[in-house]
């Protein structure tokens, strides 16, 4: 069972009410807080801690920043990879993966970054990769708009084409670093890319050499038509929302078929789900935590989220007001959210009030609540199913909510023989259960 620390480098969690909380550290540009949720993790066994981010800030609703700042709205977002640095200096086995664009920066640059993070790691680096989703990150990059849904995924497919051909491009025996000869690297085995294509142009010389794991780990989270099929050809780490087991279990079939029919081996891609797991010492502790973590999110925290995500001002309606087809296919934005209200509320123009129900943005959304006995008997329940090859945890507030589940749920999950009691080894593939992939495996 893989387990996977879901972390914002920012004021608050996924859920922007998060500060809020009594128990919430507010020194998130403190190197101090990062450090110590990665010590926590470690000492939890977890697979990786891994970093959400956006381009901007959530300000889509009403066309103003003035709320979120006055909210708390994710309004501080750090660069991730600085921060996940931080983390990797202070720990030696767990995972570091964050979040970046292939919509806003040059393929060359990222592929740079994350094998400089893989090395500087000792090969713990993984890369969450996203098209990005509306258009104040376009515009805070230099664009007046975000690109279209589905060709935001075609220049993403040239896109990690460029990225892997550049991290193959240094065979792993290159470096001699002779120095009775004074040869450092034999010049036939670098190679430079030469890429020309419908998005792109990327010559090489990459600079630098292959890393501990070959590459990166790539994590993908594409639950739409198209985004399915992108995860399917280049996600190793799949991260899922399923509200249900039932849906959680068709989903995990399909990803897998879909793999193994592209022809890559379903179990080197690994599918955790997304959980917001609410612990206490008892059920009765549980549920005190959750009714009192109920009374911390508003409405506006909600509609600010949903318009990020969505690409759509939900502002200019009322909350009762049922949307027209014209506002529906608008939303250019996670397709995942929008077909999911449709779907279950049966109606193709639902409401304002049936997307915050039914997504749950800005809430906690279908938490697992309960004593120890009770996760592991949800985690039991769904990694067995099976439904998923892990999970990804993400917290109520910081750094409580992950101490908590260190100290009370992994025992339990240790006893039932469900989670490692010590590192595999000393890399992230090794300890998700992924080989090193051969260079130009990629290529299908």
């Amino acid at each position: 069972m893989a387990l996977v620390g879901f972390l914002q480098a920012q004021n608050c969690t996924t859920i922007p009410a998060a500060w809020r909380h009594p128990e919430a550290r507010h020194d998130v540009t403190n190197v101090d807080f990062y450090q110590h949720i990665a010590k926590v993790l470690e000492r939890g066994l977890f697979d990786l801690g891994f970093f959400d981010d956006r381009l901007a800030m959530p300000d889509m609703y009403g066309g103003d920043h003035q709320h979120t700042v006055e909210h708390g709205i994710r309004c501080v977002k750090l660069d991730a990879v600085t921060v996940l640095t931080t983390m990797g200096m202070a720990t030696k086995n767990l995972g570091l993966g964050a979040t970046y664009s292939t919509t806003y920066f040059p393929p060359f640059h990222v592929a740079r970054l994350f094998s400089t993070l893989d090395h500087m790691s000792g090969g713990r680096a993984a890369w969450n990769v996203v098209t990005s989703v509306n258009d104040n990150e376009a515009r805070n990059m230099g664009l007046d708009e975000a690109p279209a849904h589905d060709v935001r995924y075609d220049r993403a497919d040239e896109f990690m084409e460029i990225v892997h051909g550049h991290w193959d491009t240094w065979e792993a025996d290159a470096i001699v670093a002779d120095r009775s000869s004074g040869l450092y690297a034999r010049g036939e085995k670098v190679h430079r890319l030469d890429h020309q294509g419908a998005h792109y142009r990327s010559r090489g010389p990459f600079t630098v050499p292959r890393t501990p794991q070959g590459h990166p780990v790539i994590i993908q989270a594409g639950q739409s038509g198209r985004g399915v099929e992108f995860a399917s050809r280049w996600g190793e780490l799949l991260f899922m929302s399923n509200p249900s087991l039932s849906r959680a279990k068709d989903n995990y079939a399909t990803v897998k078929s879909t793999v193994e029919a592209i022809g890559r081996d379903p179990d080197q891609v690994k599918v955790a789900n997304l959980t917001f797991p609410v612990v206490g010492r008892t059920m009765a502790e549980a549920e005190d935590r959750r009714a009192a973590y109920d009374l911390l999110p508003n409405l506006i925290d909600d509609l600010s989220l949903l318009s990020e995500g969505l690409n759509f001002d939900f502002s200019e309606k009322e909350l009762n007001e049922p949307l027209s087809a014209e506002d529906v296919a608008a939303m250019t934005g996670i397709q995942g959210i929008r077909n999911q209200v449709i779907e279950v509320t049966g109606n193709q123009t639902p409401s304002v009030k049936d997307f915050v129900e039914v997504s749950g943005r800005g809430r906690l959304a279908h938490p697992v609540v309960g004593g120890p006995t009770e996760l592991a008997d949800y985690f039991e329940e769904w990694f067995t199913a099976p439904a998923c090859d892990g999970f990804v945890i993400a917290g109520t507030h910081m750094p409580g909510a992950f101490e908590d589940f260190v100290d009370l749920v992994v025992p339990e999950l240790q006893r039932r023989g469900l989670f490692r009691t010590e590192y595999s080894g000393n890399t992230l593939r090794d300890n998700l259960g992924l080989t090193q992939p051969l260079p130009g495996a990629w290529r299908r």
